[in-house]
């Protein structure tokens, strides 16, 4: 009898030691704050919006280019993060996860000067039903410097109604369907990219790099667009670029 009551309290005692070690005391669980970018002062905020399939060339080529006027001291440089309507990872359509630095549902934003908008998987269907983003862009519309887009980034813009009175442009072989989803937007065929007033809509893939240099250079200079594109090896010639500045 002394032997089976041992036998059941060692079993207690071996039973409540595992369940306190399997269960993580105070000090061994970490509460995780979400962790802002740090942006400098008196520089452009310049906000990515990301979603599920963005193409990786209409963001990483824009960024790259913006990311690096923190290199030239002699210019108001840009501040560039990301915003999404997730804290999670996102996939990009080509496989690539990126995690957003804000979360426009839910966290305090900086001010966006320049709103740039990739394209992204579902920009011809689903992503144009999404209110709440459109909402967004909408907001940040209202006081930013620029708003840009890339490839079919312009069907985004156009759903939130800030093309309605400008030129614009989009993935070349979308042209057509974007008229006719749009038809009281004036399109333009054969060009890189448009500006008009504070927008600039370019067909994307890697002519987003000269959309940016675009940009760049309205804002710094030819010889300042000239260094940025080098340090990436693209010969850079405004000239032998297509496009449509409207003149207002």
């Amino acid at each position: 009898m002394k032997n089976l009551l041992y036998i059941l309290f060692t079993i207690v005692t071996f039973g409540c030691t595992q369940l306190q070690k399997e269960k993580p005391s105070i000090t061994e669980t970490k509460i995780t704050k979400k962790k802002f970018p740090k942006l400098a002062p008196n520089r452009y905020n310049v906000g990515f919006l990301i979603m599920e399939g963005t193409y990786n060339t209409e963001f990483t080529a824009p960024y790259d280019i913006f990311q690096h006027t923190q290199y030239r001291n002699t210019i108001k440089q840009m501040n560039v993060f990301t915003v999404a309507n997730t804290d999670d990872p996102i996939t990009t359509f080509e496989g690539l996860k990126i995690i957003p630095d804000y979360n426009y549902t839910k966290d305090s934003l900086p001010k966006i000067d320049i709103l740039v908008v990739p394209s992204a998987k579902h920009h011809l269907d689903t992503d144009l039903e999404d209110q709440v983003m459109l909402n967004f862009i909408q907001q940040v519309d209202k006081t930013a410097t620029f708003v840009t887009s890339h490839c079919d980034g312009a069907f985004v813009l156009a759903k939130a109604g800030i093309l309605d009175t400008v030129v614009s442009t989009t993935f070349p072989s979308d042209i057509d369907k974007m008229r006719t989803m749009f038809p009281h937007l004036d399109i333009r065929k054969e060009v890189i990219f448009v500006h008009d007033k504070k927008y600039i809509t370019s067909v994307g893939g890697a002519k987003s790099f000269e959309a940016a240099l675009y940009l760049c250079e309205y804002l710094y200079g030819t010889e300042i667009a000239k260094s940025l594109a080098g340090g990436l090896v693209i010969d850079w010639n405004l000239e032998n670029v297509p496009h449509l500045v409207v003149k207002n």
